[in-house]
């Protein structure tokens, strides 16, 4: 057909499009288009002039960039078949790359995570110090559990707290290398630092049988001296591995000794000259620490210790002291250099949990008076599980918060004193006390 003809392959299109395109008319009067043009040409008119580098030069495309120009020519399809903006858009939305999630910050800048990336990811990716403290997360508006996986699209915002800190079950399901990386970082540091506390504390302890005092073993270098004979780089290294529990403090009180010149029976004699030391106490959750400061304090599930009985404390990495009942039998098997010594110290309103097993006969309204009993003696409640036996007995597991050793016999006491009531004990993790 005159006037028909186009040459793009002499005078290529800005996109290098390539091709000839003339109309003719068929054996029935039919006009038809006709683009002719070689295969190379054609694979650049189909993929655009981004994929002309690996014919062109002989590349061998992955998997990844046959199944991204897969997506962009998918993408050329909606532009023309979806004629509202906002459909098109939605489904470019929800079409990008599966291998990322695209969200925004509330400014409008967009980040781009590996899929299964969470909050805590986007807020590392902000600022370290965002991620330390992230404490919460919106994501369009809304709150989300930090471990959620972001969706494309999502606006993202950040809750941080200053008394917030990275966990170690962020570990489970961050997905960015920097995240992790953080994370790590500051759980070493900060067991690096508890590490040299323990250490500290535990050498401390051990100087203090011999009448010798760390700030002047210290100071006249025997430590320094120690640490370079054990191949240790510094005397702090020296004191993390007694923290840890590789080295045992006695390795070192026993090596001081020869190095003052001082004959084993004769170290008494120091006395005078060393001894300074002042014993420092820590209250904390109603205990007093004989020795130490700045220390994690809880309370072992396996023993419950309650204010009244005679306790014990462990120095454990990681957790600080954990405070045992002195009859436990887990106190039996451990290491006695990381024991200390502790008291009690109750303010009014501190409380602390014992378990109550209280089995009775299965009958209408006993729950109810167990309950009340309990409430009757000022007593909190704060998980209770009940199940039932064939024999037509109930068995009812009580959490509660007392005061002190006392208050628990005292309702004790009064539960048993109950109708239809068989047995109250007291239990813990390892069974029944």
């Amino acid at each position: 057909v005159s006037g028909r003809f186009k040459d793009y392959i002499s005078v290529p299109k800005a996109n290098m499009y390539q091709s000839l395109h003339t109309t003719v008319i068929g054996p029935l009067g039919q006009m038809m288009e006709l683009q002719i043009r070689t295969w190379e040409m054609d694979r650049l008119a189909e993929e655009g002039i981004a994929a002309h580098w690996k014919y062109k030069e002989g590349a061998v495309a992955s998997k990844t960039d046959e199944k991204q120009f897969s997506w962009l020519r998918q993408l050329l399809e909606w532009q023309q078949n979806l004629k509202d903006p906002g459909e098109f858009l939605e489904s470019v939305r929800m079409n990008l790359f599966p291998d990322e999630v695209y969200v925004f910050t509330p400014t409008g800048e967009v980040k781009a995570f590996p899929r299964g990336a969470t909050p805590i990811d986007f807020a590392y990716s902000i600022h370290s110090e965002v991620g330390e403290k992230c404490m919460g997360a919106k994501v369009n508006g809304k709150m989300v559990p930090l471990k959620q996986q972001l969706k494309n699209g999502s606006i993202v915002e950040i809750i941080t707290s200053p008394k917030q800190h990275p966990r170690k079950d962020w570990l489970d399901f961050v997905k960015t290398p920097k995240a992790k990386n953080k994370i790590r970082h500051w759980i070493n540091s900060q067991e690096r630092e508890e590490s040299i506390i323990i250490g500290k504390n535990l050498l401390e302890k051990a100087l203090e049988k011999e009448h010798l005092t760390l700030p002047n073993i210290m100071k006249n270098e025997q430590i320094a001296a120690i640490a370079k004979d054990l191949s240790f780089h510094s005397e702090e290294d020296l004191i993390i591995q007694i923290g840890v529990g590789n080295i045992s403090p006695r390795q070192v009180t026993g090596r001081i000794k020869p190095m003052l010149g001082i004959p084993k029976d004769k170290t008494t004699g120091l006395v005078g000259k060393m001894v300074g030391h002042i014993k420092r106490r820590k209250k904390d959750h109603g205990i007093m620490v004989e020795g130490m400061s700045d220390m994690l304090i809880r309370f072992a599930n396996c023993c419950n210790p309650l204010p009244g009985e005679n306790i014990i404390g462990f120095i454990t990495r990681g957790h600080g002291i954990t405070i045992h009942n002195q009859n436990c039998i887990h106190i039996d098997k451990a290491d006695p250099e990381r024991l200390v010594e502790v008291s009690w110290n109750p303010s009014k309103e501190d409380r602390f949990t014992a378990v109550l097993k209280v089995t009775s006969i299965d009958k209408k309204g006993i729950l109810a008076e167990i309950t009340s009993a309990i409430s009757h003696k000022n007593i909190n409640i704060i998980h209770a599980s009940i199940s039932t036996t064939l024999d037509k007995k109930a068995i009812d597991l009580f959490t509660i918060e007392v005061q002190d050793f006392k208050q628990l016999q005292d309702v004790m006491n009064a539960l048993k004193k109950l109708k239809g009531i068989l047995s109250v004990e007291r239990i813990s993790a390892g069974g029944q006390e």
